[in-house]
């Protein structure tokens, strides 16, 4: 899926993409793939996870 960053707070790890479908998806820098750093409004490309408070997103890459 594709998306945008809505907010990371790199000192906290976590954050929201707001993806294509409109649906906003929580991210944990756990989600992120490696070498990945995020920041506000950048595009995204990511995989949807069933999380224990709904869906959220993992294999996060930039693009």
């Amino acid at each position: 899926m594709e998306g945008k960053v809505k907010f990371f707070n790199t000192r906290k790890g976590f954050g929201f993409i707001q993806g294509d479908d409109g649906q906003e998806y929580f991210v944990h820098q756990t989600g992120l793939a490696e070498g990945v750093t995020l920041n506000e409004n950048d595009s995204v490309t990511f995989d949807v996870e069933e999380g224990d408070k709904g869906p959220k997103a993992v294999n996060v890459t930039k693009g």
